[in-house]
């Protein structure tokens, strides 16, 4: 089984309002969406980001989209105006989500 990273097959739009995080993963290829539905679940990306997100993670399926909206609370150290963090953005969050690596068949 090969590992590759999400952002080779899918492309993410992020963003952040207070201490909430949310990032948009779509297939970039609609054969991809069972592969990234299998493989990129909460508990996988709470084992991913680990301490960085301290609250629920909720996964909203697209499938007319061939896309997910994750939304990840209490993820942005308290957010942009009360977190120590160097960039507490959502599109940081966003980028590292798109190098979170997937086992392909």
């Amino acid at each position: 089984m090969a590992e590759i990273y999400l952002m080779d097959i899918a492309h993410g739009r992020s963003g952040d309002k207070g201490d909430t995080c949310n990032v948009c993963v779509f297939a970039r290829d609609p054969k991809d969406y069972e592969l990234i539905k299998r493989e990129v679940t909460v508990e996988k990306v709470r084992e991913y980001f680990g301490d960085m997100v301290k609250g629920e993670i909720i996964r909203y399926e697209i499938p007319s989209l061939n896309g997910f909206n994750f939304v990840m609370k209490h993820a942005l150290g308290g957010g942009a105006t009360l977190s120590l963090r160097l960039d507490t953005l959502g599109k940081s969050m966003g980028s590292a989500f798109m190098r979170m690596k997937i086992h392909k068949d």
